[in-house]
């Protein structure tokens, strides 16, 4: 038995299934890729940049990270997720650097909450101190005022 129809946002499938062996129900979704992506991760000290395939869930778990105990609901994040990830997918390139799809993150949290914006940016930009935190928190002030 099988039962489909697409997400409320129809941005994937839900379908609803049965094990013929054993009789459980499960569900599973189903996402459109539109085209397979790579991301160009360069380390910084000269050496040949990594590639690898894009994966949503990084961007899902980091977003998610950065929302903890904040009052964003899960609709809102899966949203975010997914416009980023369309963004992406669309740019007409099969490489993706990972610094562009940091910056369109950062760009979304802006947007979205500034508390997630300032944690995602302290791992993003990797915060070693107080005084960055103070002087990014002041900028995003700034820009709120």
């Amino acid at each position: 038995m099988k039962d489909s129809r697409p997400t409320e946002d129809n941005t994937s499938i839900r379908r609803r299934r049965q094990c013929e062996s054993c009789g459980a129900r499960f569900t599973t979704f189903e996402r459109v890729q539109l085209r397979e992506v790579l991301v160009v991760k360069n380390k910084g000290d000269g050496s040949e940049p990594r590639r690898e395939p894009f994966d949503r869930t990084k961007i899902e778990q980091s977003v998610a990270l950065a929302c903890r105990k904040r009052p964003v609901s899960q609709e809102r994040l899966d949203q975010l997720v997914t416009g980023i990830q369309r963004q992406i997918e669309t740019m007409g390139d099969g490489e993706v650097p990972s610094k562009v799809i940091g910056e369109m993150v950062m760009d979304a949290l802006r947007q979205l909450d500034s508390v997630a914006y300032i944690r995602f940016a302290s791992v993003y930009r990797d915060f070693s101190e107080a005084r960055d935190f103070e002087e990014f928190a002041s900028s995003v002030q700034e820009v709120a005022r």
